[in-house]
């Protein structure tokens, strides 16, 4: 499996937009399993291009009481199992020069959180993994701005930038998705996708605890959808009730598929060209 390249934006055999989903973190390897195995038969029915998502460690959390991961080698090599068993590129997100080090052998998508995205040095040891390289757009920023978030990457001779809207803060504790951001953000040159989950997020609780407005995730995909963003990016988990990070904001799996069908029939919609 070479997943190097990732030809899953513009790729004739496969016109609808990509799917980044899985779990917020790495619980269990059955967890991972579970879901990954769901997620594979769903978007092959449906030729829906898929990368597993799963964090091997929570380096951002409220409370100091969260959990934060498994154990980083650990995590790691249950992500590579996921890769090999399913024949599927996986992702996770990194926090340090170190951490790209250590996962990139792994995964084959490395994930710059959204309160990092300005942070030169991770983002340059991001990209001389050569691995394809996926740029949250900070809650803090403008579209515009990310262009200097891909000129970092591209300058250490990495063209695979991809770049994720998930919403900008609004007052203390909501944030605000301007759809304007996808072809703001393409017009950079790089594929754009909407993280849907984390854009209902409700942060800074007084619980300590990130809310969330699952609810919404059908509103907001089928926008995403409609405003012609490549891929999207969706946190699933079997019992979100139970899930050890942002199960306020996650969508059940059972839910998936008939969210995906959903999808897939607004982009065929907007593009009479896709079959």
């Amino acid at each position: 499996m070479n997943f190097q390249n990732l030809p899953l934006v513009n790729n004739p055999e496969s016109p609808l937009f990509f799917l980044i989903a899985g779990p917020c973190v790495i619980e269990s390897r059955d967890l991972i399993f579970e879901t990954a195995d769901h997620l594979t038969r769903i978007t092959r029915e449906l030729g829906i291009p898929f990368i597993f998502k799963s964090s091997y460690r929570k380096a951002n959390r409220s409370s100091k009481d969260s959990f934060t991961g498994l154990g980083d080698v650990v995590a790691l090599q249950y992500l590579q199992e996921v890769r090999d068993h399913f024949g599927i590129p996986v992702l996770t997100d990194i926090h340090t020069e170190p951490e790209a080090i250590l996962a990139a052998p792994f995964v084959d998508v490395l994930q710059i959180p959204a309160f990092l995205c300005r942070q030169t040095s991770l983002l340059e040891a991001a990209a001389d993994t050569g691995k394809t390289i996926n740029i949250k757009k900070g809650q803090f920023m403008g579209p515009e701005a990310m262009k200097f978030a891909v000129d970092k990457v591209q300058a250490r001779n990495n063209p695979n930038v991809w770049l994720t809207e998930r919403g900008t803060t609004f007052g203390y504790q909501d944030l605000v998705v301007d759809m304007r951001s996808i072809p703001v953000m393409q017009g950079l040159g790089v594929p754009v996708i909407l993280d849907v989950t984390h854009s209902l997020q409700q942060p800074n609780q007084a619980s300590g605890v990130t809310g969330g407005r699952p609810a919404l995730i059908k509103t907001m995909a089928s926008a995403g959808i409609a405003a012609g963003a490549d891929g999207l990016f969706i946190e699933t988990h079997p019992n979100p009730s139970i899930a050890k990070s942002d199960g306020a904001n996650m969508l059940a799996l059972d839910r998936m598929e008939s969210l995906l069908k959903h999808l897939v029939r607004i982009r065929r919609a907007i593009l009479p060209e896709v079959s």
